[in-house]
């Protein structure tokens, strides 16, 4: 074992955290060496937003993108599709009306998962008699789109010539609604830091064979000049994150989109809750086998490395880029909006364990103390007659 995986190893065992097996272990040692190789060429040091894209992204390495398993029990987290049919079935209805306002059109969903949610709106809509001309799958991992393709044959085979996976944004001209759940809080982020007054960026670089951490003036082109349009009165030493390559995205969207709608569902806040004084050393998190943590050096390539997403960053940026804002709720109040009481309605309470099922997967999806609160959903709408029906119950645009 070399000397970093023997530290890691113990970094693991202070922590508390399971240890990697070999081939694990192996893995993430080639991604440490390609990381030090671009080290290398880049005098030393990396902005850690480039780190996490190596750590999440790297071709064949990174985290997204290799062949280890990510969703369910057995990977390292589990999305509000992978826990109930009930969550696309609901999201289902909400694309149902915008393609009758628009008259048709396709669905585009960034990064499918396991290819759960898009099984289950196909289905639900299917029943609603309000299929899509296409269901359009951009993934960058090939693992996963091969994982996306055996759950559409085995769901719902009889609908499989409706998907197409992309490798690139579609052309401009997009009439439809694009689906990200959990797409924002899985993009690189710049982090950033108030010391003596200005504004510092973290970079990594190396010491020994072991990664680490530390701040020094920006070089991200915008960095500091977006920090200062946030207008924070922060004391030294405040942490957080900016997610720049979110906003290009967004706009990217307002050039591909002609009408329809975005559907963004994340865990996230609005800017007073994102730049709060509590929330000290920001939103990064890490999780490992079902269990979260803050060291983004720990097992790259084998580990989740997450921030939680600014709406209000993401709402002003939809306006500039053209969008209307649709609406912005707690993912609880989007469900109720969206069919959550016909689907329970239609549930049959003499058969028990279904229905009992049902009603945990509810309550995971709903409660406060859990996903229904965590997890914002918002809209953006271009050319549409129609208010979004995911926001009927309630709209929380004011505290944006």
């Amino acid at each position: 074992m070399s000397e970093h995986m023997s530290v890691t190893s113990q970094k693991l065992e202070h922590m508390e955290l399971p240890q990697p097996d070999s081939g694990s272990r192996n893995h993430s040692e080639l991604l440490c060496n390609h990381i030090q190789q671009e080290l290398q060429r880049a005098d030393g040091r990396l902005p850690f937003d480039r780190f996490m894209e190596l750590c999440l992204y790297a071709p064949g390495l990174g985290y997204y993108v290799a062949g280890t398993r990510k969703f369910g029990e057995e990977g390292d987290f589990v999305t509000a599709p992978e826990l109930s049919t009930i969550f696309p079935r609901c999201l289902a209805r909400q694309c149902a009306q915008v393609l009758a306002d628009i008259a048709r059109g396709d669905l585009l969903e960034f990064g499918a998962g396991t290819g759960t949610m898009a099984a289950g709106i196909l289905a639900e809509l299917e029943l609603l008699d309000a299929l899509p001309e296409h269901y359009l799958i951009l993934e960058v991992s090939p693992d996963l789109r091969l994982r996306q393709q055996e759950t559409l044959e085995a769901k719902i085979p009889h609908l499989q010539h409706k998907v197409q996976w992309l490798e690139s944004m579609p052309t401009p001209g997009f009439k439809g609604v694009i689906l990200a759940n959990e797409v924002l809080d899985a993009m690189p982020v710049q982090r950033f830091r108030f010391e003596a007054g200005k504004v510092c960026e973290q970079f990594v670089g190396m010491q020994g064979e072991e990664f680490v951490l530390y701040w020094d003036d920006p070089v991200t082109p915008g960095l500091a000049e977006s920090v200062a349009e946030l207008n924070l009165d922060m004391a030294d030493g405040f942490e957080s994150e900016l997610n720049l390559r979110a906003l290009h995205w967004i706009h990217e969207l307002g050039q591909l989109m002609k009408s329809g709608a975005v559907l963004l569902v994340d865990y996230g806040y609005p800017r007073a809750e994102y730049y709060h004084p509590q929330r000290s050393a920001g939103t990064l998190m890490c999780y490992y086998r079902h269990r979260a943590h803050s060291d983004p050096l720990l097992l790259p390539g084998l580990q989740d490395i997450t921030a939680h997403v600014d709406f209000t960053a993401i709402a002003e940026t939809g306006l500039k880029a053209g969008f209307e804002l649709g609406g912005y709720c707690t993912q609880s109040f989007f469900l109720m909006s969206s069919g959550l009481e016909d689907i329970m309605a239609a549930s049959d309470p003499d058969d028990v364990e279904t229905h009992m099922q049902l009603v945990q997967e509810i309550r995971r999806l709903t409660l406060p103390t859990g996903m229904g609160e965590q997890f914002k959903v918002m809209g953006l709408t271009k050319g549409m007659e129609q208010p979004l029906m995911g926001f009927g119950m309630r709209d929380q645009r004011e505290h944006l």
